[in-house]
């Protein structure tokens, strides 16, 4: 069987398709950031485990059907300028109180 070379057409079509891989890619590395900079946020600040932290994401992002990336943006916001949208930190709030320690590591017990 003889090698036929490919149409040009055939390979513009390949080159677009293989661009628009390496966007969706380029898209899935930043989001991925987003949100593990925003769970770090929570594990600091909320004292939460990274995987708390995560469910701490997702509630909000489902309760309030925004985006999990947008929720991680407005949280990094957050963390830089102090502000966040009301019903973002209600939720925040709640998850948290959810998942979050029921006492401060290294606070003395309750009551003594």
């Amino acid at each position: 069987m003889a090698h036929t070379p490919s149409e040009p057409a055939d390979d513009t079509d390949r080159i677009a398709a293989l661009q628009e891989e390496v966007a969706q890619l380029k898209e899935a590395v930043s989001s991925h950031a987003v949100i593990d900079q925003a769970i770090g946020m929570m594990v600091a600040l909320g004292r939460v485990t990274p995987d708390q932290g995560w469910m701490v994401l997702k509630e909000v992002s489902q309760h309030t059907n925004i985006k999990l990336r947008t929720v991680a943006e407005l949280i990094l916001i957050w963390g830089r300028q102090g502000e966040m949208p009301p019903e973002i930190r209600a939720e925040l709030e709640d998850a948290l109180d959810r998942h979050g320690p029921t006492q401060i590591p290294g606070a003395p017990p309750e009551g003594a």
